[in-house]
């Protein structure tokens, strides 16, 4: 008579295979815990960083209005205008072109550029003072 068979031990295999077994794979690294505080860091880097781009967004939208001769009795143009006016850093009146076009396409686009720069400093900066 045939025995009965016998329970697997650890280290059995329990399908026999001529292939070679596989390395073991290393435990994935644990997650790093995620605090309120390093949330509420990332929200404030976030929001800084959204209000650069809109601040940007204004100058370049301004600019373009400038260029293409809109009306300046429109009320778009006017809300534009004003924000513009207060975010310019400055740089409304640092180049002094032929052309007043030219003149506000290439300060606002400055003021444009610096607005990301800033922005994209700050959220930085904000992101490496979470411990």
């Amino acid at each position: 008579m045939t025995e009965p068979p016998k329970p697997p031990h650890a280290g059995d295999r329990l399908v026999a295979s001529s292939a070679p077994p596989r390395p073991h794979r290393p435990a994935r690294p644990a997650r790093p815990t995620v605090t309120a505080w390093h949330r509420t860091v990332s929200a404030l880097a976030y929001l800084v960083k959204v209000a650069s781009r809109v601040a940007a967004l204004i100058m370049v939208l301004y600019a373009v209005f400038t260029v293409f001769k809109a009306n300046p009795a429109n009320v778009w143009y006017q809300f534009v205008e004003s924000l513009a006016a207060s975010l310019s850093l400055g740089l409304a009146n640092l180049f002094e072109l032929a052309d007043p076009r030219w003149t506000t396409l290439v300060n606002c686009g400055l003021a444009a550029v610096v607005w990301l720069i800033i922005g994209s400093a700050l959220a930085g900066l904000i992101r490496r003072a979470a411990p």
